[in-house]
């Protein structure tokens, strides 16, 4: 290796042991923050079940987070991107949400939230089913100004109350929806 390999090689290994402190006039953004954001878009979770995927910053100490998505990621988590509502304040993130780790009982979730039965592991009856995968559905997607209809086609079974993963015609985007009815689906922007 080369002198120049290997100084390179050192200042790498510096910077990625060393922990990232915000740069001057930048404030971390905390799991906590982040947590109280989720949990206002209608996701109840705990601080513990925030993973930070890097370290994120803004401009100011406390800035008004908005989750744009949640989704499915494999493995007992879910995958949300955040952002600052004002966008000169922080730039879009993702955070993993570990929802393999349940702050309260089992009986306390499904009596607060039906549909937190399949995300603690609870079968639900086949039977209660009204979209099955792979069939068309309608997409309501509500946000503050603006109500969108897409048609999509479920990628789960699902029953009312129960919030299932749902795909564009052309399977682009994907989108997790609460289950309205018989082949309509609700979500907010």
């Amino acid at each position: 290796m080369t002198k120049h390999g290997l100084i390179s090689a050192l200042i790498l290994g510096a910077a990625i042991a060393a922990p990232a402190a915000p740069a001057p006039g930048h404030s971390a953004i905390t799991p906590a923050q982040i947590a109280a954001a989720i949990s206002a878009a209608g996701m109840q979770i705990g601080v513990d079940q925030v993973v930070l995927l890097t370290d994120v910053v803004a401009t100011t100490a406390s800035p008004r987070l908005k989750v744009k998505s949640i989704e499915p990621w494999g493995d007992g988590r879910m995958r949300a991107r955040v952002e600052c509502a004002a966008s000169e304040q922080c730039l879009p993130f993702y955070v993993a949400i570990r929802v393999g780790q349940v702050t309260s009982s089992r009986q306390e979730m499904t009596a607060l939230d039906p549909s937190s039965a399949e995300a603690l592991g609870t079968r639900i009856d086949p039977k209660s089913f009204v979209v099955r995968a792979g069939s068309p559905a309608t997409l309501l997607l509500d946000g503050a100004h603006v109500h969108i209809r897409i048609a999509v086609v479920c990628l789960e079974n699902g029953a009312p109350g129960q919030t299932i993963r749902v795909a564009s015609k052309d399977h682009r985007q994907t989108y997790t929806a609460r289950v309205v009815d018989e082949a309509v689906l609700r979500a907010s922007l």
